[in-house]
């Protein structure tokens, strides 16, 4: 059931938008914000969380420390809110919703990754096979519902529903059985808000976008692999037409432009006819259709051919693919260990742990894990396992 939250502070909002003033409202009842919309208070409460400082530090595909001009989790993030904006303004949807969705979508995820990610996972239900193991999206869920520490009266940061239902993009039924109000989707088929809808694309535009460049720059695919690649090939020609004799990097950063845009405005114009055709009326009738966001069949088939190509050629190259292996052995060391000797843990994490049983303990040990950075887990683990640094630390 939908209430009223303070002032919506609409700004020309379509009807079939996100409104601020029609919230499902916060687990945790709370005095309307001054100055600002829910949506406003819940971007500004991420945007001063720990676990989005740490983001920093933690990988997009390469591990931080590899160079200064990869991306990060948090460069990455801003990147998604950007395109998220773009595209919102244009549907005229909530913008601070989507921003402070693409904002949490990653504040989740493990030190290294998706290897991080999956190693995790496989420590999880080899210690405890009934415990669903790990998954980066309820992880952010889990983040801004229970685990950041700001204020008094309740754990986590106590965001919207809007925004919670935004974070958790995918989920099993099973999980979202144990989830309430905001897993209830995944169950009766239903969809989220058009800005949750588009925050996940807007995300997809961005990693396979700047994966490119980061590619490219580390030197593991070359442009002569990138114009076998229809979407990169096509617009590495127009670039080169409209600006002849320009340096390759200064080229690729044109051609990469130019796909994002490509990419932005196709997602706008396909799903403002899905808009049309469905003519929604309000965020409820929304939730009640089918995915209204949505890339043209074409764009779709060239955005696919793309992202194989960078799992093929990026994610599984044997230089990226060495680095995963190394943190795979690290996380399944540092949770074992953990669960060997739980007074390991600094005192905090000792007190979450202590007296609980198994499956909590084992919880509470991949909370720690995921909460790390690259370099802390690297740090962590060398202070367990070397026995040069083991004294001194």
């Amino acid at each position: 059931m939908q209430t009223r939250h303070g002032s919506s502070m609409n700004h020309g909002l379509a009807p079939y938008a996100a409104d601020p003033a029609v919230t499902r409202g916060r687990r945790y009842a709370e005095d309307p914000p001054m100055g600002r919309t829910e949506f406003q208070r819940d971007r500004d409460r991420i945007v001063h969380a720990k676990a989005f400082r740490r983001l920093e530090y933690k990988t997009q595909v390469f591990v931080n420390h590899e160079g200064d001009l990869f991306r990060t989790r948090l460069t990455h993030s801003i990147e998604v809110a950007q395109i998220c904006r773009s595209v919102a303004r244009n549907l005229r949807l909530n913008e601070d919703l989507i921003e402070a969705i693409a904002l949490a979508h990653d504040l989740g995820h493990t030190p290294f990754g998706h290897a991080g990610q999956d190693a995790l996972d496989a420590a999880l239900r080899a210690r405890q096979p009934d415990s669903q193991g790990f998954e980066h999206n309820l992880q952010s869920l889990r983040v801004v519902d229970r685990l950041e520490q700001r204020y008094g009266a309740f754990d986590g940061l106590n965001l919207c529903f809007e925004t919670r239902e935004g974070i958790l993009k995918h989920c099993s039924k099973a999980r979202a059985a144990h989830l309430g109000d905001v897993g209830r989707r995944f169950l009766d088929g239903t969809q989220p808000s058009l800005e949750a809808q588009l925050a996940n694309l807007c995300d997809e535009i961005a990693y396979n976008n700047h994966d490119i460049d980061d590619g490219l720059r580390s030197g593991l695919i070359t442009l002569s692999q990138l114009q076998e690649i229809e979407i990169f090939a096509s617009h590495w020609r127009i670039a080169s037409e409209r600006y002849p004799g320009i340096d390759e990097r200064r080229l690729t950063a044109e051609t990469v432009r130019r796909m994002i845009n490509t990419l932005i405005i196709d997602l706008t114009s396909t799903t403002a006819s899905r808009i049309a055709e469905l003519a929604p009326d309000s965020s409820d009738a929304v939730r009640a259709a089918p995915p209204l966001a949505a890339f043209s069949a074409a764009v779709h088939r060239q955005s696919r051919e793309l992202k194989s190509f960078l799992r093929d050629n990026l994610y599984r190259h044997f230089q990226v693919m060495r680095m995963t292996h190394k943190a795979r052995r690290i996380i399944h060391e540092l949770f074992d260990v953990f669960m060997d000797e739980p007074g390991l843990l600094p005192p905090r994490h000792q007190r979450r742990a202590a007296g609980t049983p198994p499956r909590a303990q084992a919880r509470a040990i991949a909370d720690y894990i995921a909460g790390m950075t690259d370099r802390y887990a690297m740090l962590e683990h060398r202070r367990l396992f070397d026995m040069a640094t083991r004294h001194a630390s």
